[in-house]
């Protein structure tokens, strides 16, 4: 039987799709086969994690080290510090952010482009660098061990400025003409007309924040002195002691410090994706 041109494509154009299909699905197991692990030793008890030939589901979990999280660690009390300081700075910087990104994009005013050039460039400056400087200047404004010097200074970003900025170019004019026509003002055109063309945009850079902040470790570590204000990521290393780590409570710690990233990327998923597509297409 002699086989087509037509067969031998569709039997190529097969391949590549179950290829396809088989790459991607070891792709995820190999992605997802640490929080696989990690889940698994939080029920864990100790005997159990440190085995010459340990096992993903085994016999004698139990849930002792998530009880043993909140006596050890007073995990509840740091989780509510860190769900504090995340949505300040999350507010914070989406606020400082969408209104500065407005004013390069729609407004004009003298030298707006080379300062935002001047912005970009210290995109560039790595965080170490500035470390040293913004604590000296967050302590001579008495903002050390307070959540003001971490929601303030958060509230800031270059990146996302720089985000909101392209985005908002590509809305006409003639719409935000219109509306000035129409006798409104700046801040009416801003929060009615601009921002909620910017949901999707804003969605990604909600999670791109939080996500940031919620895992942020070294801004809390330097900046809070006292321990009942810690945030989860430095409660957390505390139990990586300097003569041992106790793997079921960090892991137990660690499960459900994921837990807040996950529910707000799928609470936030849709506009999410929209604004990664927008992004993609005409930034």
């Amino acid at each position: 039987m002699e086989i087509t041109d037509e067969s031998r494509e569709r039997v190529e154009r097969r391949f590549r799709i179950v290829s396809l299909y088989l790459f991607v699905t070891f792709c995820t197991i190999v992605t997802l086969m640490p929080f696989a692990w990690m889940i698994s030793t939080s029920f864990k008890p100790e005997y159990m994690i440190l085995t010459k030939h340990p096992q993903l589901i085994s016999s004698g979990m139990n849930t002792d080290n998530y009880m043993d999280l909140f006596k050890k660690v007073n995990f509840l009390k740091h989780f509510i510090n860190s769900l504090m300081v995340t949505f300040g700075v999350t507010i914070f910087s989406l606020a400082v952010n969408a209104t500065a990104a407005y004013a390069f994009a729609k407004l004009h005013f003298p030298k707006k482009e080379r300062l935002f050039t001047l912005l970009l460039v210290t995109m560039m400056i790595p965080t170490q660098v500035t470390m040293i400087p913004s604590f000296l200047i967050l302590k001579y404004l008495g903002f050390l061990n307070s959540y003001a010097g971490l929601i303030i200074p958060g509230g800031a970003s270059v990146y996302g400025i720089f985000l909101l900025r392209q985005f908002m170019m590509t809305i006409p004019n003639s719409l935000l003409e219109a509306a000035r026509i129409d006798g409104c003002g700046e801040w009416t055109i801003f929060w009615r007309i601009v921002l909620p063309l910017c949901r999707p945009v804003l969605a990604t850079l909600t999670i791109f924040t939080f996500i940031g902040a919620w895992n942020d470790f070294f801004g809390p570590l330097i900046i809070l002195l006292d321990e009942s204000k810690y945030t989860l990521p430095v409660a957390l290393a505390t139990l990586n002691g300097q003569h041992g780590t106790e793997w079921g409570l960090l892991m137990a710690g660690s499960v459900i410090v994921v837990v807040p990233v996950v529910l707000v990327f799928l609470l936030v998923q849709r506009h999410y994706i929209k604004g990664l597509m927008v992004g993609g297409v005409k930034g």
